[in-house]
């Protein structure tokens, strides 16, 4: 019984790897993030197919949403600022130069990795070389997040300055979505904060799974209610949603 409620407390934590839970709100501190994230990746899934790159891929936490991809590879950084335990990757590159051949790739996915890329413009260059010619991206980049996985976190990035960005390394922005309403993303920090400062001094796990369920997921709750009641601002959001295409070789 405690194997299993640590077994779900950690699957929790992604939405349950490709589906939506209720029981999330009780037991996941990055609700809010999490289910935006995985309802936007699910819409535009399904412009991906063919084979697909999981660029930054950590443990494939949207893997399940690919159904139209003959093949899903995943790849990472071989140094970042957490332990690559329990991950699946497939390849890891170096940090420059990306191991796989030009126009290797139908689509490509990439979701909250551009913020831990000091060389970006490189790295964007990489990825429209090894993707086919109009072939799509979907990236995710957060806008609103406190430092994380230091020293390897060098950037937000407004809507505004990823375009730029992509534009001139050969890509065209063909939708953006900004994810996370303002009132979400002011509960989700709030509720971050007490996660820092709470469960590093609640070193058994089976506490801090009681703690969220009774103390961070009331937030989660109120949360939910304000941001249907009060009117949203696009000038606070959580993370860019990006869908581009490659429409020029570099």
């Amino acid at each position: 019984m405690i194997k299993d409620l640590k077994k779900y407390y950690f699957e929790s934590q992604f939405l349950f790897y490709g589906r939506l839970s209720i029981l999330s709100i009780f037991t996941n501190p990055f609700y809010f993030v999490r289910k935006n994230l995985y309802k936007n990746i699910k819409i535009y899934a399904e412009k991906l197919s063919g084979d697909v790159l999981d660029f930054g891929c950590g443990s494939k936490p949207y893997k399940s949403l690919f159904t139209n991809c003959k093949s899903y590879i995943g790849c990472d950084v071989e140094i970042s600022g957490h332990e690559h335990r329990n991950e699946i990757i497939d390849v890891f590159y170096d940090g420059k130069k990306i191991p796989f051949k030009d126009g290797q790739f139908d689509c490509i996915l990439s979701s909250e990795t551009f913020e831990h890329i000091f060389n970006l413009n490189e790295i964007v260059a990489e990825l429209n070389r090894i993707l086919k010619l109009n072939g799509n991206m979907l990236i995710t980049v957060p806008f609103v997040w406190n430092e994380h996985e230091v020293p390897y976190d060098c950037a937000r990035y407004t809507i505004f300055g990823l375009k730029n960005i992509l534009e001139k390394n050969g890509f065209e922005v063909i939708e953006f979505k900004k994810s996370t309403p303002y009132i979400e993303t002011v509960f989700q920090m709030a509720i971050e904060y007490i996660r820092l400062k709470v469960q590093n001094k609640l070193s058994n796990i089976y506490f801090w799974i009681i703690f969220n369920a009774v103390c961070i997921a009331p937030l989660v709750i109120l949360g939910i209610v304000l941001s249907k009641i009060l009117p949203d601002d696009e000038s606070l959001y959580a993370d860019n949603i990006i869908l581009c295409k490659k429409n020029a070789n570099i």
